[in-house]
């Protein structure tokens, strides 16, 4: 199946309720609205991915870009749109972003149990660089992150 047309724009206030929903359809444990609501009072960069004519986002994201550093903080896809290479092409737009913000490298965490995930990540690039034991809720017991690194620029190495 072919990955549909994606149009990437910021976050704006009046879109949190959809990115709320949005978190809580992607995930088992979601972003609260507070944790949701409090980045947009920082400089994260948060991405909405937009299908023409679908009446709302299908997939987001939460960047953070300091001192030369990307840290991917979130991404969700919309389960009824997910397989379709829209994470993919939601990772490139970022990748790209932090490289225009002049990022050298991009890190994120992900569920070591996450799979698909970990395969889009290492299909662009990404090196696996560590482990976060327990670093999410699963359950009533905790799950270890993996931690995953992107050289961006290679003339600050």
């Amino acid at each position: 199946m072919a990955t549909p047309e994606l149009h990437f724009r910021r976050m704006q206030e009046s879109d949190l309720d959809a990115v709320c929903a949005l978190e809580a359809r992607a995930y088992d444990f979601p972003w609260s609205r507070a944790i949701i609501g409090g980045c947009t009072t920082v400089p994260y960069r948060i991405w909405l991915g937009e299908i023409p004519g679908h009446p709302t986002h299908v997939c987001q994201a939460f960047l953070s870009i300091t001192v030369g550093e990307a840290h991917l903080l979130n991404v969700a896809v919309d389960p009824e749109w997910q397989a379709r290479g829209i994470g993919g092409a939601m990772l490139r737009h970022l990748i790209l972003d932090a490289t225009d913000q002049h990022a050298s490298q991009m890190f994120l965490e992900v569920r070591e149990s996450n799979r698909a995930a970990i395969q889009m990540y290492l299909n662009h690039g990404f090196n696996e660089i560590g482990r976060r034991n327990n670093y999410y809720p699963a359950g009533d017991c905790r799950e270890d992150a993996l931690v995953f690194a992107l050289q961006l620029r290679f003339d600050q190495i």
